[in-house]
């Protein structure tokens, strides 16, 4: 399958937007058919009668919001449809804080919308691609993910979002794994801190008005899709836009490989010393 031939339709979650109104615009451009997901009616809308103006592909819009249940059910409906060629998870929202003081709702809605939502669709789309032999899933994770305990200050108080998005990496590149062979190719892409509105609110709400950037700045969207798309055709897994040196995720790998290797029956012998807690 080669992506700069448009052949059938992408969906895209978090399209209002950013990263995500980025994959529509260049996937349009290319021909693509495109089915727009997002909370904000009137962004949608707007956006889909640009492209359709623009581009002349047909353009569907979706308004739904992933952190509840019967819009996932919803999205996932249209995700089966046998035109579906590509699915783009980009929808995603932050709840920055404090995990101490940040609202549970809150911190369940990251999880709902980051992880449970992602994980269906991918569900939704995926036996489908394998029976016609043909298909992309794309989810969008953060460089966060891989931050682990570095401290807040200039990142952000994230928790939750990390170790979603530290899932996004897991699961995709497991599946990918799963999947090798096949004609459906997965992958993760990784900003960094892109030019976008996220950091304008905490994802409880949508950013209202129109479309700005918050004052951090940061990679432009255009870049970040320019180098997802580009690694779909070579066929990287894991996609770092801003990476120069593809051998630090091997490196990443051979890590991993080394952490497993000690999963054997002898208890390593730096955990005899000192109290014992066998009794």
């Amino acid at each position: 399958m080669t992506y700069g031939e448009a052949d059938g339709s992408v969906v895209v979650t978090g399209a209002s937007s950013g990263i995500g109104a980025e994959y529509a615009s260049r996937l349009a451009r290319r021909g693509w058919d495109l089915v727009l997901v997002a909370r904000r009616a009137e962004r949608l809308d707007a956006l889909a009668r640009r492209l359709i103006e623009e581009t002349g592909v047909k353009v569907e819009t979706v308004v739904a919001d992933l952190a509840r249940s019967p819009d996932v059910a919803r999205v996932a409906s249209r995700v089966l449809a046998d035109d579906v060629a590509m699915l783009v998870n980009n929808a995603g929202i932050n709840g920055y804080g404090p995990f101490h003081r940040t609202d549970p709702a809150l911190l369940t809605k990251v999880i709902e919308v980051n992880v449970v939502a992602p994980t269906a669709l991918t569900r939704a789309a995926v036996p489908g691609m394998l029976a016609r032999g043909r298909g992309a899933v794309v989810n969008v994770a953060s460089l966060l993910a891989f931050a682990g305990d570095l401290p807040p200050g200039p990142l952000p108080h994230r928790a939750v979002y990390g170790g979603s998005k530290g899932y996004m990496v897991t699961f995709t590149r497991t599946l990918a794994a799963e999947l090798s062979g096949t004609p459906v190719h997965v992958q993760v892409v990784c900003p960094g801190l892109t030019a976008t509105e996220f950091h304008l609110g905490t994802g409880l709400d949508p950013v209202p008005g129109r479309t700005r950037v918050h004052d951090e700045g940061g990679m432009p969207a255009a870049d970040v899709v320019t180098a997802s798309l580009a690694a779909l055709e070579t066929g990287e897994v894991v996609c770092v836009p801003g990476l120069s040196e593809p051998e630090a995720v091997t490196r990443l790998t051979d890590a991993e490989l080394a952490l497993r290797e000690s999963s054997g029956t002898a208890l390593a012998s730096r955990y005899r010393a000192g109290a014992d807690w066998s009794e």
